[in-house]
C-alpha cells in the first residue's frame, strides 16, 4: 500500500470513529452504558481510537503532516463528547431522576474514567489504569525470633507458660531469693506502681507461679516483655523482652542445663556455634553461671547471652518443693540480643523506633 493509499484509508476510519463514537456517548442512558462506550472507543489499552493512533504514528513524515489536523479535530471532539455525556448521566444521578436525553454543557476539564454509580452518585474510576500494588506486611522481627524459640524449646520437650506483667514483691523477688535488702529491689532500680507493686524485672515470676501450682517434674519456658529504667543506648532499653527456661525434676544436673543451651543455640544460630559457661552469682541459683556464645569459631569474641545455673534450694521451699528430693536448672536469655546477633544488628532502639526501612528487611 502507497503512503497516499494508508492517509486515505486512515482518515476515512477517522470519520467513522467520530460518527460511531458520537452516536454511542449521546445514546448512552446510564453509566454502565457510558463506560461500555468509553472503553470501547478511548480505552487505553484496545480502545479503537488507540490503534488509530498507533497506525498514525507509524506514517512518514509527510503523512503525519497530512492526516496531524483532522487527527487532533476527532480527538477533541470525541472527548468532549464523552465529557458532556457524562455530565449529563451525573446531573440525572444527582438530582434522583432520569438524564435528560438533550446534552448540557460539560463541568470542566477532560475527565478520563467511566462512571459507576454509588450509593445515588456517579463517582470516575477508570477501568483500564493498572492496579496498585498492595504493600504487604510482615512481623516484625521480634515475634519472629519469639516464634521460633518456641518452636525450637517445644522440640526440646519445654511448655510455654505465661504470668502477668505487673506483678508483687513476693512474686518477683521474696520466692526468688532475693532479700528486702538486695540493691536489685531499690525503687531506683524498678518500675514500681505502689510500695508491693511494680513491672516485672524478669520472667523468673513465671516460674514460681507454675510450681505453686505445679508438682514435678516441670519443664517450661517463659516469653514475655520485662521492664527496667535503664538508660536507652545501643545495648540497653527500658523494656525488652526475655526467655526463661525451667526444668524440675529428679536428678537434674549442671549438665542438663549445658546440653539444652548448647543444642538450642546450635538450633538457632548455626551449627559452629560454641557456648561456655563462667561462674556468677544470682540470688535465685547455686551454682551460678554466665552463658557466653562464640559464633565464629576461627577467633571470634566471646558475647554474653544471658544467666543461668541450679534452682537454688531456697527457691524450692518458697514454692513447697523438697530440695533434697528434686533439683533443676533455669536460664534466662535477652530475645533482643539473640535477634541481634542473629542478623547482625548493633542497636536496640532500632526494634522500637518504627522505621519501615529497618523493619521492612525481615
Amino acid at each position: 500500500m502507497s503512503e497516499g493509499d494508508a492517509v486515505d484509508k486512515l482518515l476515512a476510519e477517522l470519520s467513522e470513529f467520530e460518527r460511531a463514537a458520537l452516536e454511542a456517548f449521546e445514546r448512552a442512558s446510564d453509566a454502565a452504558t457510558l463506560e461500555a462506550a468509553r472503553v470501547r472507543f478511548l480505552g487505553q489499552r484496545r480502545g479503537w481510537f488507540k490503534q488509530l493512533e498507533q497506525r498514525f504514528r507509524a506514517l512518514p513524515r509527510e503523512g503525519k503532516r497530512t492526516c496531524g489536523p483532522r487527527f487532533n479535530e476527532v480527538r477533541s471532539r470525541v472527548r468532549e463528547a464523552f465529557s458532556k455525556a457524562q455530565a449529563r448521566l451525573e446531573q440525572g444521578a444527582a438530582q434522583g431522576g432520569q438524564p435528560e436525553a438533550a446534552a448540557v454543557q460539560p463541568t470542566g476539564g477532560l475527565r478520563f474514567g467511566g462512571a459507576a454509580v454509588t450509593a445515588g452518585r456517579a463517582e470516575a474510576f477508570d477501568f483500564t489504569v493498572p492496579g496498585k500494588r498492595v504493600r504487604r506486611g510482615t512481623l516484625h522481627p521480634l515475634t519472629h525470633t519469639i516464634e521460633e524459640l518456641i518452636r525450637i524449646f517445644g522440640r526440646l520437650g519445654f511448655e510455654l507458660a505465661d504470668g502477668p506483667e505487673v506483678e508483687d514483691e513476693w512474686h518477683n523477688f521474696e520466692a526468688l531469693n532475693i532479700p528486702p535488702e538486695h540493691p536489685a529491689r531499690d525503687p531506683n532500680d524498678n518500675f514500681y506502681l505502689d510500695p508491693r507493686r511494680l513491672l516485672r524485672s524478669q520472667t523468673s515470676t513465671v516460674q514460681i507461679r507454675v510450681m505453686e501450682r505445679q508438682r514435678p517434674p516441670v519443664r517450661i519456658i517463659a516469653i514475655g516483655r520485662v521492664y527496667r529504667p535503664d538508660v536507652h543506648d545501643a545495648t540497653h532499653f527500658s523494656m525488652f523482652h526475655q526467655i526463661e527456661g525451667l526444668y524440675v525434676d529428679r536428678h537434674v544436673t549442671l549438665a542438663h542445663l549445658k546440653t539444652v543451651l548448647r543444642q538450642f543455640a546450635q538450633a538457632y544460630l548455626g551449627p559452629d556455634v560454641q557456648i561456655r559457661f563462667r561462674p556468677s552469682f544470682f540470688p535465685f541459683t547455686e551454682p551460678s553461671v554466665e552463658v557466653d556464645m562464640s559464633w565464629d569459631v576461627r577467633g571470634g569474641q566471646w558475647v554474653e547471652l544471658g544467666g543461668a545455673g541450679m534452682v537454688d534450694p531456697n527457691v524450692f521451699r518458697a514454692v513447697g518443693y523438697d530440695p533434697e528430693e528434686y533439683t533443676g536448672f533455669a536460664f534466662g536469655l535477652g530475645v533482643e540480643r539473640l535477634c541481634m546477633r542473629r542478623h547482625g544488628i548493633h542497636d536496640i532502639r532500632l526494634f522500637y523506633e518504627n522505621d519501615v526501612r529497618f523493619l521492612k528487611q525481615f
